[in-house]
Parts: C-alpha cells; sequence; structure tokens
C-alpha cells in the first residue's frame, strides 16, 4: 500500500525556520495513518520539548549513538525537552547497521522506563533502530513478525525524528530496516503508525559530521532520488518528490567539499535527503541498493559508498529499456543535464569529487566471490522494484563492472 500526498504543493520548501507541512494518506484510507510533520530551519532542535508537549509527552526516550552524544547533540535535545517539563531516558549504544540485537537491548532500555514518546537521534541507524524498538514495545513478538508492510495491529508510540545527516531519509519513511543477527539478511519493516510524527531537520546538527561522513550520506541520498524516479513503484508524486530531491543534492553536495562549514548548503542537502525519503515512501529502491547490502554486509564497505559505486552501472543497465531511459532523461533535464550518459557522468564526477569512485577490488571485495554476491543480491527485497527484471547472471555483470 503506497502513501501517495494529497498535495504535493501543500509542502513549503524553504528554508526559513517554518513547518513544512507533508499532507499524506494511503491508496486505501486508513484513518489511523498520521502524516509526518517537517519542521525545518537553523536551531530547530531547540524547539524539541515544545513539539514533544505538542504530542502529549510526559516522559521521552532518546535512541541515539555515542558520536552523537560526543558532539553535544544529545545535550541541546535532552536541554530543551527537560526545559519544557518531559523526563528523558536515553539508549546511546546504537550501532551502524542495526540488527535485531539492537533492537533487544534498546527495547531494554525503553521497558525500563515509563516512556510515552520515541525519539530517534542521528542517521539513519538511530531511526531505525527506534522504530524497531517501538514495534515489539507496543506489539510484541519479534522483528521477523514485521517484515513486510503493515503487520503491526496495536497503537505505536508517537515518534520523533531528529537527523544528523543529510542522507538515509529514514526521518520521512514508515519502515525500520533491521538486519537479522545471525543471517545478516535485512529485514524492511514498515507500517504507518511506524512513521514519524514530527521530523525536525535542523542543519547545525550535521555540522559535526566529518566530510567523509557527509559525502557517503549525500551519495546516499542522491542514489535514492535516482533509483526512486525509474522503479516499477514510480508514480507522478513519487516523481515529484525525486525530482526536488536531486535538484537539491546535486546542487548543493559539491558546496560542502569546498565549506564543510556552509549552513545554508547543508539545510539544503538535508531538505533533499528528506525529500527523497518521501521518494522512497512512495516508490521504493531498485538494484543499486540490492547490489551494495551484500558488499557491506560481507566487506563492511560503508553502505553510501556501496550504493555509489554501483549506481553508474546500474543506470546504464536500466537505461536499455527505451522507457526507463525516457525517465531518466525527465530527471535530468530539471537541472540542466542532457540525459542519461550526462547522468551516469554527474554521478561519477561526483564519486570523484567526494573521494568515493573506487573499484571493488580496492574496496576489499573478492572477485570469487561475484557468484555468490550476485544470489544475494537478487535476495534483496529492493530487486523486486527495479524497473528492469534482473537474474542472477545480470548481478554478475553489474559486479564485475563495478570491479
Amino acid at each position: 500500500m503506497l502513501r501517495t500526498p494529497l498535495n504535493v504543493a501543500d509542502s513549503q520548501m524553504h528554508g526559513d525556520g517554518q513547518d513544512i507541512e507533508t499532507l499524506e494518506k494511503p491508496l486505501q484510507m486508513d484513518l489511523a495513518a498520521r502524516p509526518t510533520r517537517l519542521v525545518q530551519g537553523e536551531g530547530a532542535a531547540a524547539r524539541v520539548g515544545e513539539l514533544a508537549r505538542g504530542l502529549g509527552a510526559t516522559h521521552a526516550l532518546i535512541v541515539t549513538d555515542q558520536g552523537v552524544v560526543k558532539a553535544g547533540h544529545f545535550k541541546v535535545v535532552a536541554d530543551a525537552l527537560n526545559m519544557a517539563g518531559i523526563q528523558v531516558a536515553v539508549y546511546d549504544q546504537v550501532r551502524e547497521n542495526p540488527t535485531t540485537k539492537d533492537v533487544s537491548h534498546c527495547l531494554e532500555a525503553a521497558r525500563s522506563e515509563p516512556i510515552d514518546l520515541i525519539i530517534g537521534l542521528g542517521g539513519g541507524s538511530s531511526m531505525d533502530t527506534a522504530k524497531g524498538c517501538n514495534f515489539i514495545l507496543t506489539n510484541g513478538g519479534e522483528m521477523k513478525d514485521y517484515w513486510g508492510r503493515d503487520k503491526a495491529r496495536e497503537p505505536m508510540l508517537p515518534l520523533m525524528a531528529i537527523p544528523t545527516t543529510a542522507g538515509t531519509g529514514s526521518e520521512c519513511q514508515c519502515f525500520a530496516l533491521i538486519a537479522d543477527e545471525d543471517t545478516h539478511m535485512k529485514m524492511a519493516c514498515g507500517d504507518h503508525k511506524a512513521a514519524a510524527r514530527i521530523s525536525v531537520l535542523d542543519p547545525l546538527l550535521t555540522l559535526s559530521q566529518p566530510l567523509s561522513v557527509a559525502a557517503v550520506t549525500g551519495i546516499d541520498a542522491l542514489s535514492h532520488a535516482v533509483e526512486t524516479s525509474v522503479t516499477k513503484a514510480c508514480n507522478p508524486v513519487s516523481l515529484l518528490y525525486a525530482r526536488e530531491a536531486f535538484k537539491r543534492i546535486h546542487t548543493h553536495l559539491p558546496a560542502i567539499v569546498d565549506d564543510p562549514d556552509n549552513v545554508a548548503a547543508r539545510a539544503e542537502l538535508q531538505l533533499g535527503a528528506a525529500l527523497a525519503g518521501m521518494a522512497i515512501e512512495n516508490s521504493m529502491l531498485g538494484a543499486a541498493h540490492s547490489c551494495a547490502n551484500p558488499l557491506t554486509a560481507r566487506y563492511d564497505i560503508v553502505h553510501g559508498q556501496a550504493v555509489g559505486v554501483m549506481l553508474p552501472h546500474v543506470v546504464r543497465f536500466n537505461a536499455g529499456d527505451p522507457g526507463i531511459r525516457a525517465l531518466y532523461e525527465e530527471l535530468t533535464s530539471h537541472v540542466g543535464l542532457d540525459g542519461v550518459n550526462a547522468l551516469v557522468d554527474r554521478i561519477v564526477e561526483l564519486l570523484d569529487l567526494l573521494k568515493l569512485n573506487q573499484p571493488l577490488r580496492e574496496l576489499g571485495a573478492s572477485e570469487a566471490d561475484i557468484p555468490a554476491l550476485a544470489e544475494e543480491a537478487k535476495g534483496q527485497w529492493t530487486a523486486m522494484f527495479n524497473p528492469r527484471e534482473l537474474e542472477r547472471t545480470d548481478f554478475e555483470e553489474l559486479y564485475r563492472a563495478a570491479f
């Protein structure tokens, strides 16, 4: 069930501290569905207390990681909540690419306090862990019970998402991506009740990102915009989000290389990532992500780089279909790029600029593993949404091209 905004024109896309109301409804109306409200602007994190009070919260659990704590962002949010009279509990042991084990540990923290609000503070891993915890805390069972869409039968606690990166777009999605601790298979667990009630986009929180982290998250967001523009599930609404996201990311990603403290560029990238997240919510992803997940699981290649390295080859493969080529050309026409070749060249140019354009052999991958990688990629949930069907041999060719 894809969730489609009533009117994309009602989303205010500016960075002056205004609220951005994302008006959404599922294709099959569900009165329990709630929209995600975006609050954007420099210093927006200071409003977390009043926003939480508006949700009726009295006791919040902040789900985050040690890097975010050391950067001081946890204190900013916790202080804002305390000033609003809201008690704060914390789970600050989130790991990158969270597994069922991480969710279990977060759940222990959640059950030890009388919480009525969960806050995901950090990158996509923190937000995924927060969502995963919310599923089990409110509905019981295990993560695998929610693999798929809309399997939670009971209400869930309100979630607030506060990204400190500009990449995953998880703040605008109802899915939690949680890997099985034993098999490493990523489970996409989605439910409209799991989506954030409020997402706070404060570009000042992204300034603590080293350029290397901003690079991989930025390329990840770019890949979201590119892939969502052509998937089997893409539609006029997802295309609007994808094109707005691509325009912002393509334009402003180079600026942070020249000046990592460029807050205006950081704000545009953060909004671009959020818009790409909305595109994913309406359109899903494709083969570049299917190829990337096994690379991360086997060789610990950072997700954003793994996706980025595979993306040009996937675009070329998909563009072999005239209809898909036309969609790519429509995406590029909004930013002054002339067709698919220009799109591929631009992706490669950005990878070069961000020092991410390395062949897989330099990233520690083994060419002998290609058949196994291809089999794993074919089994990824995003593979089914790629606009062109891929057999195992197609995935093998994509990996060989990236070597």
